[in-house]
């Protein structure tokens, strides 16, 4: 028996009445869906038709390239991205939202990229002398420097990159870096010149930036306005020619990296990935080589742009399966998947994702933790790239400790806890990973600074703390006060050299705690808006280091302690205690706040109480009888200030980020 889907025009109504006469031969399923798309299901086998029809055998790994977008925040990237996908006629033009593949809130709220996405287009051109059809990969990846771990999983399903480049600002820190990623993962680079439709665009210096710094032939580079479509003619003929098609076996037993999960709540975890060998179809049974576990292909296809089944992927194509999967932690990034009862040589897969900056993350009412919990799980298989795990404060109840990447990843991470699923939560200062070395001979390492002792045992013979390689180009005029920041920041020249007549590229290694809150802010603002920032972890370096606690009536807050640099520990300590001062309510006692090295208080501040008029009923008398209300008065006050608890608000934690 055939199920018949039929679709129709929201603005036509169709009656049932009108088809029953289909009913005597097929089962009939009315379902709305739009115009453009037919189902016909049977039970054995489900396609798939579009307007063209896809047929995945059609295309050949020598008819397949694969490519991803790569370039500095604001160039252009997904702008690109939706000329493509109309050029190719996978999205219609002037139809569907601009940034087409941007589909998160934070994305269009942020107007960044987060997430890299995946398109399949496919292109008729004239290849050497015949009409070919050309099915194309295509990934859009973030530009900032705290999702370059999205680039580099996104690199490993690609034979080539397109560079792109702003005609007006020319090369950029992330420019270099994204570069490096796809040089070093032998990449084909195809370098594309955006936006010279500009008045300020200077493509000709431009292409000699691309040749001093990467070595790349300014012939080969292509110019381009995504925004008017000038130039856009050429970039998938070069895509065509000068990216290899996979190197995949076709006839080789099945082998698939795992590219990205996400989680969708009806039909569980829906994975990302690239088809190495072989060939996969619906119904077939796959293993995943972490964790061992099998699973049956209940659907299979690609995204062209949105899922659209096909009941097959062969080899060197990009798509999306589903397999029922439930638990986020099954879906392992970078993973290879093979057939069920075969033996296959494992993928290399990535290089795990190294955590720069680490945040406590806890329910704002103590009773949501439950909650919280599901939301942070639903999210990390969003998000591969963030550690999760649990911690309990005596100041703030039950929680997480999180690693991230940096402090927009944890900044975009928060911010889609609190869209996307509705959770309200209280974050702790970030902190980055720390080793201590006693003088009898262990290592701590420490990652939430209220795991450090005040008062250890043993004598701390040796701190270590992680640094950063940093690269930072800037116009020549702000130089001087650029090298004061990195200088006050404990920073170490490394390179300093001018790209041409106007530009100047540095490069310092840092400490991260220096960098890892409010560094790129001071940057942007003592250059205009003008520098562009990126770094790479680089190795650990010793280093004088403090615990700083604060105490609120002689207490210790937990959520509040952090690491410093001794010479830095007065000034910090002294910030804290002002800024908490301004954003504690005050209590009917008094409130100290303090900041205290061990048992040395480097600062204080005193909240002072509120105070009921208890002499508005002595009209004179005795003065005995006056000190006798006040004593009482004091008596209470302290009984009070034993017994009180202080709230902290959320926003006195947020002004403490902004102390460097």
């Amino acid at each position: 028996m055939i199920s018949l889907i039929i679709t129709r025009s929201s603005s036509k109504p169709l009656l049932k009445s009108s088809i029953r006469v289909l009913s005597s031969n097929y089962n009939f399923i009315f379902r709305e869906t739009s115009p453009a798309v037919t189902h016909f299901e049977t039970p054995q086998q489900q396609c798939y038709c579009t307007d063209t029809g896809i047929d995945l055998s059609k295309y050949p790994n020598e008819n397949i390239r694969n490519f991803s977008i790569i370039a500095h925040v604001d160039h252009g990237k997904s702008t690109l991205a939706d000329r493509l996908l109309e050029l190719t006629k996978t999205i219609r033009k002037g139809h569907g939202q601009p940034q087409y593949l941007d589909k998160l809130q934070v994305e269009r709220e942020r107007g960044i990229t987060v997430k890299a996405q995946t398109a399949t287009m496919f292109h008729s051109t004239n290849f050497h002398g015949t009409d070919t059809k050309f099915l194309l990969n295509l990934i859009d990846t973030p530009g900032h420097v705290d999702f370059s771990y999205e680039v580099s999983r996104s690199l490993a399903a690609c034979q080539g990159v397109l560079l792109v480049v702003d005609a007006a600002q020319g090369v950029q820190a992330q420019t270099v870096a994204n570069f490096y990623l796809a040089f070093e993962a032998n990449l084909t680079i195809i370098p594309v010149i955006n936006k010279i439709d500009q008045p300020t665009a200077d493509p000709d210096r431009i292409k000699e930036q691309l040749k001093s710094m990467f070595d790349l032939d300014p012939s080969d580079a292509l110019l381009t306005s995504a925004k008017t479509g000038q130039g856009l003619d050429q970039v998938l003929p070069a895509v065509i020619e000068r990216i290899p098609p996979p190197p995949g076996i076709t006839d080789s037993p099945l082998r698939m990296l795992l590219l990205d999960s996400y989680y969708d709540e009806y039909r569980g975890v829906i994975c990302h990935v690239a088809v190495v060998d072989g060939a996969l179809r619906k119904g077939d049974k796959i293993t995943a080589a972490a964790t061992g576990q099998s699973y049956e292909i209940v659907d299979v296809g690609i995204m062209h742009p949105e899922l659209r089944p096909t009941g097959v992927l062969l080899t060197g194509q990009v798509g999306y399966i589903v397999t029922g999967m439930r638990s986020v932690k099954e879906a392992r990034v970078g993973d290879t998947l093979y057939h069920h009862r075969t033996s296959v040589e494992l993928l290399p897969g990535f290089k795990a994702a190294k955590h720069m900056v680490f945040s406590g993350v806890y329910p704002a009412d103590g009773s949501d933790f439950e909650a919280l919990n599901s939301a942070i799980e639903r999210l990390t298989c969003n998000d591969a790239s963030v550690s999760v795990t649990k911690e309990s404060s005596t100041a703030l109840g039950l929680g997480f400790r999180c690693g991230f990447l940096g402090l927009l990843h944890m900044d975009v991470f928060h911010q889609r806890l609190e869209q996307e699923h509705g959770a309200h939560v209280i974050s702790t200062v970030p902190t980055v990973p720390y080793t201590f070395e006693y003088s009898d001979g262990s290592k701590l390492q420490v990652q939430n600074p209220a795991a450090l002792p005040s008062n250890p045992k043993n004598k701390i013979t040796t701190c270590w703390e992680p640094t950063v390689l940093a690269t930072i180009i800037i116009p020549s005029e702000y130089v001087g006060p650029v090298i004061t920041l990195c200088s006050d920041r404990r920073g170490e020249q490394l390179e300093y050299t001018f790209i041409d007549s106007l530009r100047v590229f540095l490069k310092y290694r840092l400490p991260l705690r220096e960098i890892v809150v409010d560094f790129y802010n001071e940057l942007k603002s003592i250059t205009s808006g003008y520098a562009s920032f990126d770094y790479e972890e680089a190795e650990y370096m010793a280093s004088d280091l403090v615990k700083l606690d604060i105490l609120l009536n002689g207490q210790p807050v937990d959520a509040m302690a952090t690491i410093v640099h001794r010479l830095k520990a007065q000034r910090v300590g002294r910030e804290l205690v002002e800024k908490l001062k301004k954003f504690i309510d005050r209590q009917m006692f008094e409130i100290n706040i303090q900041a205290a090295i061990g048992s040395k208080v480097i600062a204080r501040e005193t909240v002072s109480a509120m105070r009921k008029n208890v002499l508005a009923k002595c009209y004179g008398g005795d003065i005995t009888r006056k000190k006798k209300l006040l004593e009482k008065q004091k008596e209470g006050k302290k009984r009070m200030k034993r017994v009180g608890s202080v709230d902290i608000p959320q926003e006195a934690f947020n002004e403490l980020l902004k102390v460097s």
